[in-house]
């Protein structure tokens, strides 16, 4: 029994508006139904994620998907949100994201399932021979500077000022409706509550020029249980491309959500149903300090967005950082997630040279990086089973560290008692 799309979106907390009558058409009919996504990094970010589970939903309740990339848009810019214009890209780098976002879309959406396959459109395609004076007869015509002045996005930047380009880009997303719904039979257009003025002025575009109906739904943005933006890090955005967010600090963004936080997101980022849900928080309920639900959403998405491989690799390297890891599973780790791992580590540097030829220890630690403060402390401690080298204790107080000892070529994990680690980096 296929899903009821609004019904699924209402529980997961995943409806925000929709035009009145969206809902019975939904139930009376398959839908073609669209989103947009910006083009203008090579890879989506974890905040995209809302819209590709919508899609999703809504290809498994028996629509079909179409993901627009805007290759035109990417040109002008979507003021919506933003405190001030982005940079324009040129065709050749818009070109490399599409291929890169495509990729990442054709993970989660069904592309070979009969009537309701999901697809993925440019509308580059129908802009590229549209000329500007043919563009403000055919288009802009239908639209009143009022009504262009009255979305609210462009209601907050008009104190700090807007270009015509970006005031324009409402009307350049209008007509994306426009010709999907008269070419392609699209009735809907979703996307985020940010881009509810643009998505209305399609279906009134719809309705001016073509005396046409059409609907629109959107989603709540998310925020953070502590008013931060959804998505971000310090270290910036969380992407889906383990080249930018590598899988491990993918999967540490969800294992550091709140317990508020996580109970929206698991609702928002799986497909568990509403049973499985419940269960997983009632198991959390009985022992909170344990993560457990924090635990099943950053592995149900690490896994989905990544791979299966990726999530033990990352879970593997979080028990190395908090003491339970091998020295196998420690020496498995790329450089990028070895640094990622023991980011915030006290690093120390000593010459390559110096390693190649071999440093007892007890030097190495005390009179070469400064570990212990005293030869005498250093010895110590061996002495006592209190350190290890690369997650393997250190038996033989006369041990030798060599070349052969680097992580990845260059590094060596000094463990000092349980909690303590030192990374030394050897150039």
């Amino acid at each position: 029994m296929k899903k009821d799309f609004v019904e699924e979106l209402k529980w997961r907390g995943m409806l925000q508006d929709m035009i009145p009558g969206t809902d019975e058409l939904l139930r009376k009919q398959m839908v073609r139904g669209y989103i947009g996504f910006d083009p203008t990094a090579d890879s989506l970010g974890v905040g995209n994620m809302v819209q590709i589970m919508t899609l999703l939903h809504f290809q498994q309740a028996g629509h079909q998907p179409i993901a627009l990339i805007g290759g035109a848009t990417g040109m002008v810019g979507d003021p919506s949100g933003k405190s001030q214009e982005r940079n324009l890209l040129d065709e050749a780098q818009l070109q490399h994201n599409l291929q890169r976002q495509k990729a990442q879309l054709e993970k989660f959406l069904d592309f070979d399932c009969g009537a309701n396959s999901a697809r993925i459109v440019n509308n580059y395609d129908w802009f590229r021979e549209f000329s500007f004076l043919d563009f403000i007869r055919d288009v802009g015509k239908h639209i009143t500077i009022n009504y262009m002045l009255a979305k609210d996005s462009v209601q907050k930047r008009l104190e700090t000022g807007m270009s015509f380009t970006e005031f324009s880009y409402q009307l350049v997303q209008g007509y994306d409706f426009y010709h999907l719904w008269k070419n392609e039979g699209v009735l809907l257009q979703m996307g985020g509550s940010d881009q509810w003025g643009n998505i209305v002025t399609g279906t009134e575009l719809i309705r001016r020029k073509s005396s046409g109906e059409a609907f629109a739904l959107t989603t709540p943005l998310i925020k953070k249980s502590d008013g931060t933006k959804f998505g971000k890090t310090e270290g910036g955005n969380v992407w889906l491309d383990p080249k930018r967010t590598s899988p491990y600090k993918f999967y540490q963004f969800w294992l550091n959500a709140s317990d508020s936080d996580a109970s929206n997101y698991i609702r928002i980022f799986t497909l568990r149903s509403k049973e499985e849900i419940t269960a997983i928080e009632e198991e959390h309920a009985k022992a909170p300090h344990l993560r457990f639900l924090q635990k099943e959403l950053s592995a149900d998405i690490t896994a989905r967005v990544h791979s299966k491989a990726d999530l033990d690799a990352a879970i593997e390297a979080s028990e190395i950082l908090f003491g339970k890891g091998t020295a196998d599973a420690l020496k498995a780790l790329s450089e990028d997630d070895l640094l990622a791992v023991f980011e915030g580590v006290p690093q120390m540097r000593i010459a390559r040279t110096e390693l190649e030829n071999g440093i007892p220890v007890i030097d190495l630690l005390a009179d070469k990086t400064g570990i212990f403060p005293s030869r005498g402390e250093t010895r110590k401690m061996l002495q006592g089973g209190g350190v290890s080298i690369n997650k393997q204790k250190v038996e033989d107080i006369e041990r030798v560290a060599g070349k052969d000892d680097l992580l990845n070529n260059r590094y060596l994990l000094i463990q000092k008692g349980k909690k303590n680690y030192y990374l030394i980096i050897a150039d």
